[in-house]
Parts: structure tokens; sequence; C-alpha cells
């Protein structure tokens, strides 16, 4: 038989004259496998509110080279690490290793350093730049149900803890009753909140030993003219009303450090328990936080109305309390319908109580400043983020946002993200799997509970240990501990 072919048994012919390929082309081969089976999948969910530019490889020094851990790579372990239910860093670790194994690309180590490296690199700059982004994306929805239409911001404070770190204690101190090596630096939170949306609009970070006034003046940028201010009597302060009132941005809040003003002494009685009164000026002091040419800029008068609530509802902590606002028209803004957005500003424990405890900020992981703002910058993204997600199935499935189990929601998307990570579904999948998503989102609906009684009491008891009273190494157990107590207060 005549051919021309050769015939070397055992080889591959196709293979012969293929070129070999250059380490640098095989780095290429891995990354393009792992972009379809990485954490960028995630950001289906989200790439509306996160804007992808921010996410592009640096021109230079940190994340500037193609790396597995690239900067948009980083930005969604780090994300991904917050939506989990563990929270560690070998979470993340373990979920590029099965990405890697189901690509046939070589293991990962399973060290989380080289994690860690990238995302400490991340700028916080950057990220605060997302936040903003994602705030301003809630932000532009429409209000609706509060005082005709205008905005309400709520503002409040918190604590987070973090690892006793000499790093984070000489940021964060401990408190001075407790000993050395039995407290953990602790940190203090103030933010604001669109009341309509649950979104966090922005934040800031300061020592246990600062109050929330001062946190809470650094952001007034965030109002606008036509705005209210939504707050509890740690916020009552005349030089705050003031400022605020020239803003164009009227205030309710809880009357405090002063006392009530009688009918007979107010500038004019507008209703049941509902008087006009007018604040003079308290004189300056060396004391205070602002300048005597700031204070002497204010007005001497403050025209405000004070309006006495009165609960009804049984097993309330308070049986009534005052109310005092820079809203003038009683006829525009009746008395019953402020006290009821007063009531809504125990909401802002709720969106609190969504970060810290659903989603983990009460404890914070990281071991030094800077990486502890990151992660604080990044709970508050992933936040918004799924605020966002719950008002777009909100509106889908018309109904009401403010109904919807923020836990339901973050549930949903946990479970949801191994789905959207496979990389043999196609848009028209992907888009099917999201509205399956916004389905299960939509059908998690609070029930309406009004008055219900919500005491803040633990029922389970403390395991029997010895609490530490001293450092570490210095602390010698207590012999039968099963005869111990702990206590609680």
């Amino acid at each position: 038989m005549n051919t021309t072919t050769p015939y070397f048994d055992g080889f591959h012919l196709q293979t012969l004259g293929r070129k070999r390929l250059s380490e640098e082309q095989k780095m290429e081969r891995e990354l393009a496998a792992l972009r379809q089976k990485s954490f960028t999948q995630l950001a289906e969910c989200f790439r509306r509110f996160v804007p992808e530019r921010l996410l592009l490889p640096s021109p230079e020094q940190a994340h500037s080279r193609r790396r597995i851990f690239s900067k948009a790579n980083t930005f969604w372990a780090f994300f991904s690490q917050i939506l989990d239910a563990d929270g560690g860093c070998l979470e993340v670790v373990r979920k590029i290793q099965a990405y890697a194994s189901a690509s046939g690309l070589k293991l990962p180590a399973s060290s989380s350093s080289a994690y860690c490296q990238a995302r400490s690199k991340l700028e916080r700059s950057e990220l605060m730049d997302i936040l903003k982004h994602t705030a301003g994306r809630l932000d532009a929805m429409p209000e609706r149900g509060f005082l005709k239409g205008r905005r309400v911001v709520v503002a409040d404070g918190t604590g987070v803890s973090m690892p006793d770190t000499p790093a984070n204690q000489a940021e964060w101190p401990q408190q001075s009753q407790q000993k050395e090596g039995c407290g953990f630096p602790t940190a203090r939170i103030c933010a604001c909140f669109s009341l309509a949306t649950g979104g966090l609009l922005s934040f800031e970070v300061g020592s246990k030993k600062s109050v929330e006034l001062p946190l809470f003046r650094k952001q007034w940028e965030v109002f606008s003219e036509g705005d209210i201010f939504l707050g509890d009597k740690g916020f009552c302060s005349y030089y705050d009303m003031a400022n605020l009132k020239g803003r164009g941005v009227d205030s309710v809040i809880t009357l405090a450090r002063r006392p009530p003003v009688k009918a007979a002494e107010a500038h004019a009685v507008l209703g049941e328990n509902d008087l006009l009164v007018s604040w003079k000026k308290p004189v300056w002091n060396k004391r205070l936080a602002y300048s005597r040419e700031q204070w002497e800029a204010l007005p001497s008068v403050l025209r405000v109305r004070q309006i006495h609530v009165t609960v009804s509802v049984p097993g309330w902590r308070t049986e009534s309390f005052y109310i005092v606002t820079t809203l003038l028209d009683a006829e525009r803004y009746p008395a019953s319908e402020l006290a009821e957005l007063y009531l809504q500003r125990w909401n802002v424990e709720l969106f609190f109580r969504h970060i810290k405890t659903t989603m983990g900020m009460d404890v914070l992981k990281c071991k030094s400043p800077e990486m502890v703002h990151k992660e604080i910058i990044m709970h508050f993204i992933a936040y918004n983020s799924v605020r966002m997600l719950m008002y777009e199935a909100a509106e889908e499935r018309g109904v009401d946002v403010s109904r919807l189990s923020f836990k339901g929601a973050l549930q949903a998307l946990r479970q949801w993200e191994p789905h959207l990570n496979h990389a043999k579904i196609g848009k028209r999948e992907r888009r099917r799997i999201i509205s399956r998503l916004y389905d299960a989102i939509s059908e998690n609906e609070v029930p309406l509970r009004p008055g219900r009684s919500e005491p803040r009491c633990v029922k389970r008891r403390p395991k029997p240990y010895q609490l530490l009273t001293t450092a570490r190494h210095l602390m010698k157990e207590t012999l039968h501990r099963s005869k111990y107590r702990a206590n609680r207060a």
C-alpha cells in the first residue's frame, strides 16, 4: 500500500508540530479558566451596584500584575467571606481550591497567606468609593410613606469588638476598668441610614470613648436640602439642630438635657400636647467641641415644636416622652404623624442587628487597624448590596420591601451562590436563576406584629465557667469547677 503519511506507533501526529507553551501562556490559560469559575460570577447579582471600573487592575504596584488573586477576584472573595456563615479566610481558600479542582487546574496552597496579602493591598479609598456608589444606588430609589415623600435619614451608634492585639489596643483601647489581657479593643460606629430603604448612607468610626455627636457631625454632608433627620435623645443638641436647620434639614428628636416647657410658658399652643416653644442659645464654654466663632454664628433663639407622646402599648419600657422638631407647620405635619414617624426610629436598631448579628460584624476578625477599617467597609458594602437585591425583588413582585426578611434574603443568597458560580450556565440560564432568587427573597415576608414586646433579655443560661479576671498566662483555674457559677451581670 502506497502512502505518504509516516506512521509512528505511540505518537499522535497532530501534536508533533505544536509549539511548546511558554510559562506566561500557561499562566494565562489558567487565569482564563479561573475567570470562568471564580468569585467574579458573584458579580452577576451585584454588577449594577459595584462599579466595575474600580475593580480593574492597577497600572502599577499592588494588583498591577495578573494573578489568581487579582483586584476583582480579591474583592469578590472578600465579599463572599462577609456573606459566608463561617467568615474565615481559610473558607475563601477552600473555595478557590474547589474551583481549581473542578477546572482541572493545579490546586493552590492551603495556606491563607496569599489571600490575606492580596486583601491587605485593597485600597481603603477605593472600598469607600464602592460603598458610596451602593449608597447612591439605594438613595436613588423613590421614597414613600414618610411625611409627604421627604427623605428621612435616621442615625444611631453602636459598638463592635475585635481581636486583642497591641495595634488594635493602641487604636481602640479597652475600658479602663478592665484589667490588662481581660478585655477586647472596642470601636464605636455612628452611621446614617435611609429610613425608607434601610440603606447605609455614611458612617464614622471612633474609639469607645467617642460619643455619637462628634461622629455624627462629620457626616453632615450626607444630608440634602429638604431631608428630615430622625434621632434619639443622644442627638438632642441646640448646636446640631440649628446647623441642620441652616442647611434646610429639619429634625425630629427626643427631648433631652432640657426640662419640658409648660403650656403657660409656650409661645403658642398648636394642639393637645403640642406646643410651639422658643429655645434660647446656651452660654458657650471651653469644654464644647466647637469654637466660639461657630457658636456665635448660630441664631440666639431657635423655634421648635414640643410634642408630648403617651405610649399605650403594654410592656414598653417608656410610658411617655417628648419630641422636639423644627417642623413647625402643625397642619402639614400633625403631631400624630410625627409621633408615628418617631416610632419608626426603632428600625435603625434592626438595621444594626442585621449587620452585627445576622452578618457577624459584632466581633471582627482582622488583627490590624487598617484591616479592621476595611472589614467594616466590606460589611457595609455587602449589607447595601443585599438591601438592593431585596428592593429589586420587592419592586418586581409588588411587595413592601420593609416586610421582607433580611436574614431570609441573606440565606437565599448563600444557597444560590454555588449555582451562580457554575461555569457551564449561559446568560439566559443565569437570568432565570436570579429571577428564582428574587422569588425566594420576595416570598419570605415578616408578619406584622404591632405592639409586640421585645425585651432585651437572654433566656439561655451561661456555662459554669470561671470568668477571666487576669491575663491568660497568669490565670489559675478554680478547683471544683462544677460548683462554680458564672455571673453574667
